[in-house]
């Protein structure tokens, strides 16, 4: 299993760059598939982005190609996700997930280790 805590959130301005990262406090980093969900109050869970095992290969929501970039250290067993050009729609806490194996799913239900999120502000 994989025990995880995510940091680099923050309140911004529209238009700069964050970048989060998750940490596992274990050894077993690398046989999970990880994934970045965000979620507002009031709202369900939205899939981000997902990269497997090896980092070779990774999979976003649809409207999250162009400024989100999801990549890992498997040596330092760190997951990140890139954001560029906030926009106040970004705005939701961050939690980032993992699931044993290489797995292809968005529904977060998929995933059973789940870090405590990390808030993401922007203003406009």
């Amino acid at each position: 299993q994989v025990q995880l805590t995510e940091s680099g959130g923050g309140t911004v301005q529209a238009g700069t760059s964050l970048r989060l990262s998750c940490a596992d406090s274990g050894r077993e980093f690398r046989f999970h598939t990880m994934a970045w969900f965000r979620q507002v109050p009031g709202k369900e869970r939205a899939f981000v982005a997902r990269i497997e095992m090896s980092g070779s290969g990774a999979g976003y929501a649809d409207s999250m190609h162009d400024r989100f970039t999801i990549y890992r250290d498997n040596a330092q067993s760190k997951l990140y996700l890139q954001i560029n050009d906030l926009q106040p729609e970004d705005t939701a806490t961050y939690f980032c997930a993992g699931a044993r194996g290489n797995i292809y799913f968005k529904d977060p239900q998929r995933y059973p280790y789940w870090g405590q999120g990390t808030q993401v502000t922007v203003t406009s």
